[in-house]
């Protein structure tokens, strides 16, 4: 049955999740890639956790308005919201204490917010709330052509975007104050990157869930540092690594019954990682 879905041939809906999830990972990496090379690893997680309020009012609003609250586009909309909400407080934060010390308050307050809307969601009996913590954890049992054609072009995007923006963006990682002499606004390739990987976090919600597409964020970024001395080869072997991890991890999903599709690709990154570490070992920077 693996080999099945390896060669795509387990079915129409898993062979698309396994190119969305190959798609997805490919951005994760590239995008994790410039992230780590920022030094803003952990502002990625603070983005994913921030999202967890956002689509338990979103599932409200929607609800309310006479839907059954599991419109995809509607909850990564209200996820998207309180995602920006939480990275302009991290920022006024960081204004006034350090910048982890702000981002971990905001991360544990948004995703306190978030269980307890969830749990309110659960009790109230309206809409179709069966299921909705899987954005957590992440699932594409349910998952329809619409949300896999979502998340594969979302991926796709997000790579397009970062290949062109690719020599703005590692001229503001090594150097901001040469960056700007050359006519770079280092504020401004900051704000893209972070929209960049909240893009990434919310078309991974379906498939790692927002607990764990930071892990794919940062994994395979930070194996592919070890391999490479370039930015343009360190964010492209991250995105295959990404890529790879993804299209194996969906396929070993479709083929062993209730075995959730994003932890098994956070352990196949890990797995990636180690072996690293065991045949490069530790590298400065």
């Amino acid at each position: 049955m693996i080999w099945q879905a390896l060669l795509l041939q387990a079915g129409y809906n898993a062979a698309l999740v396994s190119l969305g999830a190959a798609l997805l990972g490919a951005a994760a990496g590239a995008a994790g890639a410039f992230l780590t090379l920022r030094r803003r690893a952990l502002m990625s997680d603070a983005m994913a956790h921030a999202t967890l309020p956002g689509i338990g009012l979103a599932f409200l609003a929607m609800v309310a308005l006479g839907g059954d609250g599991r419109f995809l586009p509607g909850l990564m909309l209200g996820a998207a919201l309180t995602a920006a909400a939480g990275l302009w407080a991290v920022q006024r934060l960081a204004r006034q204490m350090h910048e982890d010390a702000a981002t971990g308050a905001v991360l544990a307050s948004f995703y306190g917010a978030g269980i307890v809307i969830l749990t309110l969601i659960q009790g109230l009996g309206t809409g179709r709330p069966a299921g909705l913590e899987t954005v957590l954890l992440g699932s594409t049992a349910g998952m329809l052509r619409a949300d896999a054609l979502v998340i594969g072009f979302g991926g796709l995007a997000v790579i397009c975007a970062l290949w062109s923006l690719r020599r703005p963006l590692a001229m503001v990682a090594f150097d901001p104050l040469h960056a700007r002499m050359m006519g770079v606004n280092p504020r401004r390739m900051d704000a893209t990157l972070m929209a960049l990987v909240l893009a990434v976090v919310l078309v991974g919600l379906n498939v790692t869930g927002l607990i764990l597409i930071v892990a794919l964020l940062v994994t395979p970024a930070v194996s592919a540092r070890m391999w490479s001395t370039t930015v343009t080869g360190t964010a492209t072997l991250s995105a295959v690594i990404g890529a790879v991890c993804g299209y194996i991890g969906a396929a070993i999903s479709a083929s062993v019954p209730d075995l959730p599709t994003g932890p098994v690709i956070v352990l196949l990154a890990a797995g990636g990682f180690g072996l690293t570490l065991l045949i490069r070992g530790r590298r400065d920077g």
